[in-house]
């Protein structure tokens, strides 16, 4: 089938041909035309609040959901802000946001229906039956290993979160291993692919699981509030850490998981350690070590020396005592020399074999013996008995 062009074998016409502003320029004024202002109930999500005093929203319910805004005029005459999850009621005009092509409900009047919206219900509902089973206990929290070597991440293949993880996990632990489970992280499959893959985690041999995804509308957030994932990854048998949205952003599964991480980046520097840290404290205590056999070595040194000095001391006041003590039994053996007594003018009588004669009947006429005095040896013989 051959659909007719707009212009003729002429060529274009250059005035038949719109411009992108001219097109959401006149979609805007269609919608502002032909729709008068309308009364709107939904559930307030992705609320924001500026300084500039606007008002940024999105409403919506069971099956859709519409962006709004509400201009600083008419936020000063609203009593209050509408809290996250509450049911309003806004009266307002539909329109085009000209600049960005988007359907835009611009509120003037924001009225609480004093009740919580259908999907904030459920959230409410399955937080209380999580609590119910101790599963957001904080006493059931596990510490994370301090070098992990393996991390198991969960997360969809084509979103930027994965590619945050692995980038600074590698920058700051190289050796680690990344074992990536795919899963869709918004829409209808969203809630079993992240059941099938928090359960494919229990069969790998990681240290640590990473489950989130970036950052997004409060709505597009919706499986990380499922009782399912968060029963899921509750039974995961390692410590795991939950990365979902932004900062502000705080779903079931951040409260289930060990550890709530603010980003996907900020999940990667919590699971491993920074090798920059690591080497920096491994020089530290290298440097403590040498210093403190350093330190060991100069007082074992010092000691021996203070141990020789006091061996040496020993020993000199050993052989002095003993010097002491020869002297004493010298004096003792001098005292009792028969060489003294011939100094006092005695002289002993020995036979020529140098036995000393003592008796009379020793001195037989005619023997021949020696006479010691006190500076040698006199030769003698017996005249008379």
């Amino acid at each position: 089938m051959t659909l007719p062009l707009p212009f003729g074998p002429a060529g274009l016409d250059p005035a038949e041909v719109w411009s992108v502003s001219e097109l959401n320029q006149a979609a805007r004024g269609l919608l502002e035309q032909n729709m008068p202002p309308v009364w709107v109930r939904g559930e307030v999500t992705s609320f924001k609040s500026y300084a500039s005093g606007h008002w940024y929203f999105t409403l919506q319910d069971g099956s859709a959901q519409v962006r709004c805004v509400m201009w600083r005029t008419w936020v000063q005459r609203a009593k209050s802000k509408p809290e996250e999850g509450a049911e309003v009621h806004a009266f307002g005009t539909p329109g085009l946001w000209e600049e960005k092509g988007e359907f835009r409900f611009t509120a003037t009047v924001l009225l609480r229906s004093d009740q919580l919206g259908q999907q904030q219900q459920q959230l409410e509902a399955t937080r209380a039956a999580l609590a119910r089973d101790g599963l957001l206990d904080p006493s059931r929290k596990r510490a994370l290993p301090r070098y992990a070597s393996t991390l198991a991440v969960v997360t969809s293949l084509e979103g930027a979160a994965l590619h945050d993880i692995v980038t600074v996990a590698r920058s700051r632990w190289p050796a680690v291993r990344i074992l990536v489970v795919g899963a869709r992280v918004q829409g209808g499959d969203a809630v079993p692919e992240l059941v099938r893959a928090l359960r494919t985690v229990n069969l790998l041999a990681a240290d640590v699981c990473i489950v989130g995804r970036g950052g997004g509308a409060r709505e597009d957030l919706t499986a990380f509030n499922d009782e399912k994932v968060c029963r899921a990854l509750a039974a995961v048998g390692i410590p795991t850490i939950s990365a979902v949205g932004h900062e502000s952003d705080i779903s079931l599964c951040d409260l289930v998981a060990d550890v709530r991480a603010a980003t996907p980046s900020n999940a990667a520097e919590l699971a491993v350690p920074d090798q920059r840290e690591v080497r920096g404290a491994v020089d530290a205590l290298a440097l403590r070590l040498a210093g403190g056999l350093t330190r060991r070595t100069r007082l074992l040194s010092e000691r021996l020396s203070r141990t020789a000095d006091r061996l040496e001391a020993g020993m000199e006041g050993a052989v002095r005592q003993q010097r002491h003590r020869l002297e004493r039994i010298g004096a003792q053996l001098g005292a009792l020399s028969p060489l003294r007594v011939l100094e006092r003018g005695f002289a002993v009588p020995l036979s020529l074999d140098g036995q000393v004669l003592r008796r009379r009947d020793e001195f037989t006429p005619g023997l021949r013996y020696r006479l010691r005095v006190r500076d040698g040896d006199v030769p003698s013989r017996v005249e008379e008995a």
